[in-house]
């Protein structure tokens, strides 16, 4: 199938109501987890990278962001369904007009802390720049404080000011919810329904009840993000596999074998995947 369009994915999504899991990545293994999972199941996914940890991290460079971003366009090419990739979550304008030439087809600039007009504008800017090299984009419209019809007029009025293709919203999800699950203001989603054109996504995905995804869905939820739940599982895993007086370092990376520990993290995210992705109702639709 290979990399497919973000917005053919979304449309597709919608046409047939069920909603997209991106599943986020920090390695090659976890990458071919996520995609081993998707193919099981056969279904559309959406792969990709933290723009906040590549670009803030010690001694980030732009190679290495080419060098990932060729990592996760090769592995959507060889994929036997349809994969989006996104260049998630980044405060940092540059990179985000890097990862846009480099091979990701969806970006999303996110800056909680810059006031809502400067990141307005930034946003609608990388937004035409996007979309001049056919990459989508996501952006992320904060208001905690505001109530219900206040939110849903500002959303609005940022997505016709700003043309993204995407927009998560605040609606009680919870990014990195370590613990417990809960539910969403659905009649907030509900009202953001009824003003926005463009597909919502819902980050935080770990600490959203089921019975809420399920409603979500329905009120035109489209892309839901997991991140937290499959570290803690891959570490969980990763820890167990480590307790061992294996002398040969080679059983433990490199060999291919079941006690390989790059083995055994493939196989721990495709499960992570798995766990979740049926909730989304993708499954079989690729």
């Amino acid at each position: 199938m290979s990399l497919e369009s973000i917005n053919r994915l979304m449309q597709h999504a919608r046409h047939h109501d069920y909603a997209l899991g991106y599943f986020e990545s920090w390695s090659l293994e976890s990458v071919q987890g996520v995609i081993d999972a998707a193919e099981a199941t056969r279904s559309p996914i959406i792969i990709g990278f933290n723009g906040e940890w590549l670009a803030e991290r010690q001694n980030a460079s732009a190679q290495e962001l080419r060098l990932y971003a060729a990592l996760g366009k090769a592995a959507a090419e060889q994929a036997d369904v349809p994969v989006g990739f996104i260049f998630n979550e980044c405060p940092n304008d540059a990179w985000v007009e890097q990862a846009i030439g480099a091979g990701f087809n969806l970006v999303m600039p996110a800056d909680p802390h810059a006031p809502l007009e400067d990141y307005t504008r930034r946003v609608k800017r990388l937004t035409a720049l996007a979309h001049s090299r056919q990459v989508a984009v996501e952006a992320d419209f904060e208001g905690d404080d505001l109530d219900t019809e206040a939110y849903a007029d500002g959303a609005a009025k940022f997505v016709a000011e700003t043309g993204v293709d995407l927009l998560a919203v605040s609606v009680g999800n919870e990014e990195i919810k370590l613990q417990g699950r809960a539910p969403l203001d659905l009649s907030r989603l509900e009202a953001l329904g009824r003003r926005l054109d463009v597909p919502l996504v819902l980050h935080g995905g770990t600490g959203i009840e089921d019975d809420s995804i399920k409603a979500a869905i329905h009120l035109g939820v489209r892309k839901i993000n997991y991140g937290t739940y499959m570290k803690q599982k891959y570490l969980r895993v990763i820890r167990q596999a480590l307790a061992t007086a294996e002398p040969n370092p080679h059983a433990l990376l490199g060999d291919g074998s079941d006690t390989d520990l790059m083995v055994v993290g493939r196989h721990v995210v495709k499960e992570a995947v798995l766990e979740r992705i049926e909730l989304l109702g993708c499954c079989g639709k690729a």
